[in-house]
């Protein structure tokens, strides 16, 4: 009887699959945006004096991290403006603008950061310099002014006198028609954004047709600018409300039903 030989098993080991973990980047750190340089600040809203003075103590900022208010002051020898971080006495500086304007230099970046980050006051009474900033401003102003007057010589006459009846009042009844035409021009350049906001303005012009229609004597505004008449027959057309604009009630007036018949009159007497 023959043997069966017994067969060998060799038994390897099975490698276990080993789910791999996607690699993680390291985020890098934020580099600190700061840039040390000079830096310029000028007062807000043309003011130049000779001297100005702003806070430089008894400041406050919130600091989300500790979750406090933190008291800041300018100092002359501390390398922070928080108290809480002094070393030792503190030498009390002053923040003084000369002719509207201060200028700190880049060794002093303690004043600049309390300047341009923490202080109340900033875009309030001062503002730092951003040549970036102005150069955008400039070319938004320059776009303004250059759509301004091409609007300008587009206009109709009426429309002209309308608009600069709100900056030179009734002395444009005078002007003839090339004065008008030049003014209006000049408005437009030296005001483009108040030009642009009167050229999309009905009630400009419907108030200009009430005071050609006044000067004309066809209505009458009595002596304390309460109500609107016929000047030949008396007749009262409108109440001005209290506090209002005689004018510039009536032509709001003018958009209503009453008003639009007064309006339809007078605009065939004016022709």
């Amino acid at each position: 009887m023959t043997k069966k030989k017994k067969e060998v098993v060799s038994l390897e080991e099975t490698p276990v699959a080993v789910e791999e973990k996607p690699a993680v980047k390291k985020q890098e750190p934020k580099k600190d945006s700061w840039e040390v340089k000079d830096r310029t600040y000028f007062l807000r809203k043309g003011l130049s004096p000779l001297t100005y003075t702003i806070r430089s103590r008894g400041i406050y900022w919130f600091d989300d991290e500790k979750g406090y208010e933190r008291e800041m002051k300018h100092t002359l020898n501390q390398r922070t403006p928080f108290v809480d971080e002094f070393k030792g006495e503190a030498r009390l500086g002053h923040i003084v603008f000369k002719d509207g304007v201060l200028n700190v230099p880049r060794e002093k970046q303690v004043l600049q950061k309390l300047l341009s980050i923490y202080h109340p006051d900033r875009n309030r009474i001062y503002s730092e310099f951003n040549p970036v900033k102005e150069a955008e401003d400039d070319m938004e102003i320059l776009n303004m002014e250059i759509e301004a007057l091409n609007i300008a010589r587009e206009i109709d006459i009426d429309q002209s006198e309308a608009i600069l009846r709100v900056e030179q009042g009734s002395s444009v009844s005078k002007m003839t028609s090339k004065e008008i035409n030049r003014d209006v021009l000049l408005f437009a350049k030296n005001n483009p954004k108040l030009f642009l906001e009167l050229v999309s303005d009905e009630n400009v012009q419907l108030r200009n047709f009430g005071i050609k229609a006044t000067e004309a004597g066809l209505l009458t505004l009595s002596p304390d600018n309460r109500s609107f008449t016929w000047t030949n027959t008396g007749r009262k057309i409108m109440a001005v409300p209290f506090d209002e604009h005689p004018y510039s009630a009536l032509a709001s007036w003018f958009k209503t039903d009453e008003g639009l018949e007064v309006f339809k009159n007078l605009e065939k007497r004016l022709k």
